[in-house]
């Protein structure tokens, strides 16, 4: 009689994929890490810190434009060798919620905060002049914002706020926290003070008030904001077609185990992207025209629909310092609990 085993639960059963992304270091060009071995079975309400949760994602592809290409050698010209010719990965997806940085990676160029306006300023399709920025008191923190009595005032509980230095004429990138804009020349941004906050990633909600502060729903991403800071505050966000930065960001996907392993895609370094690889042909992957499409609509029932946003990615090069191999991606397999090995 056999005494081997039956094969068991070797298929990954997921219903949905989750995002999650990480700021790359754009002065050092060093991005977030996902260690399999340290984060592979966190909470996913939880990420560890870099990472930041963007929700489930639809239509999640990933498309590979590496070409392996062979060596032929000897009288009959055989395939001796190969070789892989450039690297080239992208990804595509569809962000099914909408926040400041899903829209950022979506549009992959500077995202603006549209600031509260003067009533008398011009109009500007990307926000006009702003009200004052209010100045940032000793003793703030992530999640409280010191603004002393009456200065509050001009704030209410569910209001966003971009909190963020004054722009003073520096060049090369610029926000707190996470680069969000690089500036060549002053005159470029017309030397505005407010330029720093019309860009920045360092936003928050107004959760609760106090006579002297404001309470945010989540903690700042830049970390406790330095006496002085500015604090405004802002009623939209607004991206561009066109546009000359490009984002860069650490990704990881997790398709979530439903009843079998967790899947992980982890990208260390995304920049955006809206071309086919060159070595695609147009009836490769997804359709041409969907590359180029900056919104879907996913119908719910007749006539609402969601909208939901597409992103597009070309993968940029990492060394992996166990072997110093240049690779795109990683793909880790966490088998669920007595699966077979092979």
């Amino acid at each position: 009689m056999s005494t081997m085993a039956l094969r068991t639960a070797m298929i990954p059963v997921t219903r949905r994929i989750r995002a999650y992304f990480a700021p790359v270091d754009r002065a050092t060009g060093t991005p977030a890490i996902f260690d399999p071995g340290k984060h592979g079975a966190f909470a996913l309400d939880a990420p560890p810190p870099p990472w930041l949760d963007l929700g489930w994602i639809d239509n999640f592809q990933r498309l590979c434009g590496t070409p392996t290409v062979p060596l032929h050698a000897g009288a009959r010209g055989a395939p001796a060798a190969q070789f892989r010719g450039s690297l080239d990965a992208r990804i595509e997806f569809d962000f099914r919620e909408w926040g400041k940085l899903q829209m950022a990676l979506a549009c992959g160029a500077q995202h603006m905060n549209v600031l509260a306006s003067d009533p008398n300023a011009s109009a500007q399709p990307s926000g006009g002049t702003p009200l004052p920025a209010t100045a940032v008191l000793t003793g703030s923190t992530a999640l409280q914002i010191v603004l002393g009595a009456g200065a509050v005032d001009a704030f209410a509980v569910g209001d966003i706020v971009a909190v963020d230095n004054d722009y003073q004429q520096q060049t090369g990138y610029v926000g707190t926290g996470i680069a969000a804009a690089y500036v060549n020349d002053p005159a470029d941004v017309n030397r505005d003070a407010n330029y720093v906050r019309r860009v920045t990633f360092n936003l928050g909600r107004v959760a609760e008030k106090t006579v002297t502060s404001l309470y945010l729903a989540q903690p700042l991403l830049g970390g406790a904001p330095l006496t002085g800071t500015g604090v405004q505050k802002v009623v939209a966000f607004v991206d561009r077609e066109g546009g000359s930065f490009f984002q860069e960001w650490a990704a990881l996907f997790i398709a979530e185990e439903e009843s079998g392993g967790r899947v992980c895609f982890h990208y260390p370094r995304l920049s955006p992207t809206t071309s086919m690889p060159a070595n695609m042909s147009s009836g490769t992957g997804m359709a041409a025209a969907k590359l180029f499409s900056r919104e879907e609509q996913t119908q719910i029932a007749k006539p609402v629909t969601a909208l939901t946003l597409h992103a597009a990615f070309v993968a940029m090069p990492h060394t992996d310092e166990n072997d110093r191999e240049t690779v795109l991606c990683y793909r880790s397999y966490f088998p669920a609990r007595m699966a077979s090995v092979y």
